[in-house]
């Protein structure tokens, strides 16, 4: 048989165009990053020409010429800020030096650019060094020992410069990302300075500072000191990452004793005792990452018990008289008070801080209400799924709520009402479940009755005429503060002129490889659920203010199983835009429509992905036998019947909704909706009178953000950020 004359040169053109590829990328990368390669070259050169890859610098007279520090300094050496950023002390601390400079250096660069790379780098490393030297200068005038030690030590490397030029770089970073960045970056210079305490500990503190600083300044934005938002997610994540370190320094502080500003940090416990106190910690950690409410409550019982024990002790330490070792050394044990309670009090502040992160209950509750059937929530579920419900009762069935069960004669369960309570009032969240118009009755009456008996105030938020019906007829009140966007999909067709930039929005999305992926979010692919969530996390950190709650769901309620995503995907497996879709259930257990819940967007993504989002559910759920959708009314966006008993009440809402308007963009969501052309129904709150508006609106505002301040809502209001491109997305 005659072999193909064209196999071998395909091979050898397919390994060579592979080689010549990977070539190509790794020179174009090379040319990003002029500056990092030249400091790094310039260390190898030095190194080489001085004997310092392989002759160790700290054993050579060497040192004293390049090294820089406060006795370089005060000798006259002026030029060993600069020498000494090219050398390592030892051969082997090149591979670190050199290599992280590569990583660190390169990285920022690549986002920064090079001249902001450069700038960046060379005044946190100048920073670093002279202020460490001054600093030290002015404290080793003192009898601290630490600061004597310290002042006459040399250093040399570049590590300073390159830690300020990550510092500046995280500010081209996109929340959340750029938060936790900054996070670890404090963190590992705070705890390694108590810890610790070595030269390049302190220069390096000071160089990320700079960086941190320098960061906005060099991307021509003011630099702002506030505090950033996290959502429950990220708050799950710091307190796990805290007792994480907290184990992690157990462990190092047993093996590696230090002697850092505060005096020495030692281990006294045995081997044993460090490794179940890091065990523990570690446990703690994982219950934490998980959003565990029991976790929550051990943790924090530790956290103060290891604050008041740890102030119980210092006052006896600093009270009692010194007391001297074999050698007649004084022996103390407050630095190791003082560093140990940095961490604890860092943990408790992250607890209570984000307290709202950790509801989530232990897996063995929640197995012991499935096998006995005593979750009221379950119960709710279950009369939910045979009764049916409105457009808002699957909000109710999320874990923040409560839930007042109704029950007949015999205890079997009739109906219910989902309900929070805030500010001495219970807040019923949409209609009440039952089986026919005289039970929900009933059980609106019920519930009344058991919330008022416990001193309560109660309204009814987001309900439908027949509720508002009824409380009229039970001398309540009652106010329109939405109205909800219904889609009917039998006969929807996206044709007419009306329709052209929803058309064109699918069109653009065919065009562009955009395409429509709808499920459950837990059992997509973790990519996917990772895209998603830093998609949720961007859009938390930009607003300014903490996740909203109450008939606003997050990523957490998206993962419910009865919940379905829909998702814009490009070629290139990219998230560009998320929405969930909550199941309107009729009397069976079967969905006959479906609310929308979360939209959010990839900021410079797919520009029309939300239209895009709409419409492709519009159609998948109408091809699976729906019959509508509700586009939700937006909270806080209403319109008044301008009667003077309902002014007053108007008026707060408005103010509220206008203070959150530019985070959330309440009326500019109202106006989108539009486009897809829906009939409104109207949504009521309903009220006992207007003698309790002013707490019923404390208790809708505290519902809708759980985890803010009054300090939280005053920053917030002083923002006027109203980018379009983040229209409650």
């Amino acid at each position: 048989m005659t072999a193909d004359p064209t196999e071998a040169p395909t091979g050898g053109t397919t390994g060579g165009t592979t080689r010549g590829t990977t070539w190509a990328r790794l020179t174009r990368l090379a040319r990003r990053v002029p500056f990092t390669l030249a400091v790094v070259a310039t260390m190898l050169v030095l190194g080489i020409v001085t004997r310092s890859l392989w002759s160790p610098l700290r054993d050579r007279e060497l040192l004293d010429t390049v090294a820089y520090g406060l006795p370089a300094l005060q000798a006259g050496r002026w030029w060993t800020p600069v020498s000494g950023a090219f050398f390592a002390l030892v051969p082997a601390q090149y591979l670190p030096v050199a290599g992280g400079a590569l990583l660190m250096l390169g990285w920022s660069e690549l986002r920064l650019g090079t001249r902001r790379a450069a700038l960046a780098s060379v005044n946190g490393h100048l920073v670093g060094v002279l202020g460490a030297a001054l600093v030290l200068l002015v404290l080793s005038q003192t009898s601290w020992a630490w600061a004597d030690r310290t002042a006459a030590v040399l250093d040399v490397g570049f590590s300073a410069g390159a830690l300020a030029a990550v510092a500046a770089a995280s500010a081209t970073l996109a929340p959340p990302w750029r938060g936790r960045l900054r996070l670890v970056l404090s963190l590992y210079a705070t705890l390694a300075l108590l810890y610790v305490g070595l030269l390049w500990d302190v220069e390096h503190l000071l160089a990320i500072l700079v960086g941190l600083a320098l960061g906005p300044v060099l991307l021509g934005r003011r630099p702002r000191l506030e505090l950033p938002t996290f959502s429950r997610h990220e708050w799950r994540i710091i307190a796990s990452t805290l007792f994480v370190v907290s184990a992690v320094v157990r462990i190092l502080l047993y093996f590696t004793p230090s002697d850092g500003p505060l005096g020495a940090s030692t281990s006294d416990s045995d081997a044993m005792t460090v490794l179940v106190g890091a065990a523990i910690s570690v446990a703690l950690a994982w219950g934490l990452g998980r959003g565990s409410r029991r976790t929550w409550q051990v943790a924090g019982a530790l956290a103060s018990l290891s604050v008041l024990v740890g102030l119980t002790a210092l006052v006896a330490e600093l009270l009692a008289p010194d007391q001297l070792d074999a050698q007649g050394d004084v022996v103390s044990s407050v630095p190791q008070l003082v560093v140990d309670g940095v961490l604890w009090v860092l943990q408790l502040v992250v607890l209570v801080a984000g307290r709202a992160a950790f509801q989530a209950r232990s897996g063995r509750r929640r197995r012991a209400e499935l096998a006995t059937g005593s979750s009221d929530r379950d119960t709710a579920i279950g009369l939910l799924k045979t009764h049916g419900g409105s457009t808002m009762s699957w909000m109710g069935t999320w874990p923040d709520n409560h839930w007042f069960i109704h029950r007949g004669p015999d205890g079997t369960p009739l109906g219910y009402v989902a309900f929070q309570v805030h500010r001495g009032t219970a807040i019923a969240l949409g209609d009440p479940v039952a089986a026919d118009p005289q039970t929900r009755a009933a059980v609106l009456q019920a519930f009344v009755d058991d919330q008022e008996t416990h001193g309560l105030k109660v309204c009814f938020f987001s309900v439908t005429q027949e509720v508002a019906d009824w409380g009229r007829a039970h001398g309540r009140r009652d106010v329109l503060v939405a109205e909800e966007a219904i889609i009917d999909l039998p006969d929807l067709e996206f044709k007419g002129k009306s329709w052209q930039s929803v058309r064109t929005a699918l069109n653009r999305a065919a065009k562009d490889g955009i395409t429509y992926r709808e499920g459950r979010l837990a059992d997509m692919p973790r990519g996917l659920l990772s895209q998603v969530r830093a998609i949720s996390e961007l859009w938390v950190s930009d607003k300014g203010l903490p996740e909203m709650g109450f008939t606003l769901g997050g990523v957490d309620e998206a993962l419910d199983p009865d919940t379905v995503v829909g998702l814009a995907v490009d070629a290139d497996t990219t998230v560009h835009g998320v929405t969930s879709w909550l199941p309107v259930h009729s009397p069976g257990g079967e969905v006959r429509g479906w609310t929308l819940d979360v939209m959010r967007r990839l900021p410079d993504g797919f520009r029309p992905v939300t239209e895009f989002l709409i419409a492709s559910a519009c159609l998948s759920f109408r091809e699976q036998g729906a019959s509508f959708v509700s586009l939700s009314g937006a909270p806080l966006a209403h319109s008044g019947d301008g009667t003077a008993e309902r002014a007053a009440l108007e008026r707060l809402l408005d103010q509220l909704g206008e203070a959150m308007e530019p985070l959330y963009g309440f009326r500019s969501l109202e106006s989108f909706k539009q486009k897809f052309r829906p009939r409104h129904e109207p949504v009521h709150l309903v009220f006992p009178d207007e003698a309790a508006l002013p707490r019923i609106g404390l208790a809708l505002t505290a519902a809708y953000l759980p985890g803010a301040s009054l300090r939280d809502l005053a920053r917030a209001g002083l923002q006027s950020r109203r980018d379009d491109d983040h229209v409650f997305l």
